[in-house]
């Protein structure tokens, strides 16, 4: 069975970083697979245009659950905010939801068990209990349709652009506190979102705690997508010898706002095994968890 191990803050792990061995390829010479089998894993990643309601991009992620399902991929993922993407916070705040209550969480819980996959939702936006700033909130979802585990996204985006853009998430959202693995079909995996790719620490967080796939599903602005998206992400896989998967929005959206795209299946040699480009779709690739 799935466990997921939750852990109160990054601190209190790297007490234990130490104790934690990882072989890494040295100049293609070192290789731990500690004599595993090299058995082939198809994932899926939905790389999508979300829209400002949440009906129809509920729709949109029911098709890819299909498509993957079809495609034989033992898991999907998709981009941040999957569920709704609008920037006029009035007209938003007419559909948030608590996660218990959210349209866009229930059928992809239902889609899940129809079609027998796990879904990784990059993030819902969802009201939080205790406040009255949302949670920008990763779900991991078994086959059975059940949530295995959720992560709220630490690094909260707050920054001016030399393109005049200006975003402040902090003014929204309420920054998580908690670093998570979940075991799955295709491994260990720890979710992060989006801005927190630009820091290192919790991703060596998520490998000492046994992640070998780690997860950053984004709405990337192009000007920081075409600066620094791929090579954040080679960064993230190599020095934490894991698989960095993320689903990505991309193009030009209902609220006004572009995205960058190119969602990325990386392996833990830097090397890029899925680029999906600028398009909407479902792309998939077969990894090996003996390569971590």
């Amino acid at each position: 069975a799935a466990r997921c191990r939750k852990f109160a803050s990054m601190a209190a792990m790297s007490a234990d970083r130490t104790s934690w061995l990882r072989w890494v390829r040295v100049a293609g010479l070192i290789r731990c697979s500690r004599h595993k089998a090299r058995i082939m894993t198809r994932i899926a990643l939905a790389q999508m245009c979300s829209g400002i309601d949440p009906v129809a991009n509920a729709a949109s992620l029911e098709s890819a659950i299909a498509e993957a399902a079809r495609g034989g991929a033992a898991m999907l993922f998709t981009p941040e905010m999957s569920g709704l993407v609008d920037g006029n916070r009035d007209r938003a705040s007419k559909v948030w939801k608590r996660e218990s209550e959210d349209v866009v969480v229930a059928r992809v819980r239902q889609a899940a068990k129809d079609h027998g996959i796990w879904v990784a939702i990059g993030s819902v936006a969802v009201l939080r209990d205790d406040g009255d700033r949302l949670a920008n909130r990763a779900l991991v979802i078994d086959a059975n349709g059940d949530v295995r585990a959720r992560y709220e996204k630490i690094h909260l985006f707050d920054v001016d652009l030399a393109t005049g853009e200006s975003w402040r998430e902090s003014a929204t959202y309420a920054p998580g506190d908690s670093v998570v693995v979940v075991d799955t079909p295709i491994g260990a995996y720890g979710p992060s979102i989006c801005y927190d790719v630009r820091f290192p620490a919790l991703f060596n967080a998520m490998s000492a705690a046994g992640a070998n796939v780690i997860g950053a599903p984004a709405a990337f602005t192009v000007p920081t997508g075409q600066a620094h998206w791929h090579v954040l992400h080679r960064a993230r896989a190599i020095e934490n010898a894991c698989f960095m998967v993320s689903a990505a929005q991309c193009g030009q959206h209902e609220d006004g706002r572009v995205t960058y795209g190119h969602s990325l299946v990386i392996d833990p040699w830097g090397e890029v095994l899925l680029d999906m480009g600028t398009g909407n779709g479902v792309g998939f690739a077969d990894i090996s968890i003996a390569d971590v």
